[in-house]
């Protein structure tokens, strides 16, 4: 598997798989595809947290990580994260989630945030974003709102998070 920066090339499949990886979804509200597109034309884009995967040359999965805040500390937020049906649960999204985190911590951010299976994501070393101050923008249960620390020794924050205007939460 070789994990690589998007570009613009990859679109069309990109759009592909994120809207079949949540045709099945359990918790999804059917437009993370078009929420793709949206962010890549949002000023939270970091074009160097698009990643995807390939296998033999084929696209397999997507992540992407845009900027968020809370009160003036820049953090990421990971959504969505995308594999091809027939290759998930075979280590391709935790590839890219590791691969997410090294080169977010190299463009200097301390946070990954993300709403999503505390099964999933805790296996990865996510917690409950409470653990470190942060604080959701809406009403959900604390053990699906988690935060990463990207940096040891990263004093926690103290506040609500605010995402990106494409995601719709204000």
């Amino acid at each position: 598997m070789q994990i690589r920066k998007e570009v613009p090339a990859d679109y069309e499949m990109v759009y592909t798989i994120v809207k079949s990886a949540f045709e099945s979804a359990e918790h999804s509200d059917g437009n993370e595809h078009n929420l793709v597109n949206d962010l890549r034309n949002g000023d939270a884009f970091i074009p160097e947290l698009s990643l995807i995967a390939e296998i033999d040359g084929i696209i397999v999965g997507h992540i992407m990580f845009t900027k968020a805040k809370v009160n003036e500390e820049s953090l990421i937020v990971l959504a969505p994260l995308s594999v091809s049906p027939k290759f998930q649960n075979k280590g391709v999204g935790t590839a890219l989630i590791l691969e997410g985190h090294n080169l977010a911590r190299t463009l200097g951010y301390t946070y990954s945030v993300v709403l999503g299976s505390d099964i999933y994501y805790s296996r990865i070393g996510y917690k409950s974003a409470n653990e470190f101050g942060i604080k959701p923008p809406f009403d959900v249960p604390t053990e699906y709102f988690m935060a990463y620390r990207l940096k040891d020794n990263t004093p926690p924050l103290c506040g609500t998070l605010k995402y990106a205007k494409e995601f719709g939460i204000e």
